[in-house]
């Protein structure tokens, strides 16, 4: 076997001392021995299924090819709701049909996507309540022994997709929406450096829906503590940020608020 398909990532919102964690890295120690479990996050916040899909699109890139990527983000669990295996440019997806690929599939999208309808190559005795043990393990186990999708499951062209937000560009501004807050309470939008370089923008500042302004910076170290910046995180993402301090907490927003950026051309 190529040491290339190796490696499976957990994503799940159970919490990283979870018990359930530990089980599904049990089957995978019985079931996929060699294999290389990495921990891409268990603090997704219950049921967030758009907050897995923008760590999904972030991170999953990262990874050596044939990395099986797992999201146990599963609110609809038990229900009828289908399980999916698909493969993206050169990486592997397991997880439900909730739309948790929907943003990753957009840059990448699915070479191969097949339904989990093979009992055989599950746990012999599934949970009605936990499908990241005995389905999803055992699957992402087979995967990356080499077993074709196309043995544990039936093909489909068909998958549940979210409308994710655009940025809107007008003349000196752009409007950014939030998609997420990190664990400092910085504000993630959906405004990337790509899209910016692409446009030859230079980003000067902007203001919150409250309208406080605030400047952007390259790195927080250049504004005092206490400061409402705006700058390019490590993933490429435009964010709101209270240097050293909590942006959504000090001024009421979430994900779906709206920032204004302004901007002027790179020739100007």
């Amino acid at each position: 076997m190529s040491a290339a398909r190796r490696w499976i990532t957990l994503t799940t919102d159970f919490g990283l001392d979870s018990p359930y964690v530990a089980q599904m890295k049990a089957v995978l120690a019985r079931r996929a021995p060699q294999a290389a479990v990495v921990d891409l996050s268990h603090n997704i916040g219950p049921q967030d299924v758009r907050q897995a899909a923008i760590l999904l699109h972030d991170s999953c890139f990262w990874f050596p090819p044939e990395t099986v990527h797992v999201a146990v983000v599963d609110p609809g669990v038990g229900t009828e709701r289908r399980l999916l295996a698909a493969r993206l440019k050169d990486q592997w997806f397991v997880g439900p049909d909730n739309g948790v690929i929907s943003l990753w599939a957009e840059r990448d999208p699915p070479e191969l996507v097949v339904v989990l309808d093979r009992p055989e190559y599950w746990n012999r005795d599934v949970s009605s309540t936990f499908h990241g043990r005995d389905i999803m393990a055992p699957v992402a186990a087979h995967l990356v022994n080499g077993v074709s999708p196309l043995e544990l499951g039936s093909p489909t062209n068909t998958w549940q997709r979210f409308p994710w937000p655009r940025p809107q560009w007008h003349h000196g501004f752009v409007e950014a929406h939030v998609l997420l807050v990190d664990h400092f309470g910085n504000l993630l939008t959906d405004l990337t450096q790509a899209m910016v370089a692409q446009r030859r923008a230079h980003l000067v500042g902007g203001s919150l829906p409250g309208g406080q302004s605030f400047r952007v910076v390259r790195t927080y170290g250049e504004a005092p503590a206490g400061t409402l910046v705006g700058l390019f995180g490590s993933q490429g993402r435009f964010e709101v940020a209270v240097v050293q301090g909590n942006a959504a907490a000090d001024y009421q927003l979430a994900a779906g608020d709206v920032v204004r950026v302004e901007w002027h051309c790179g020739d100007e």
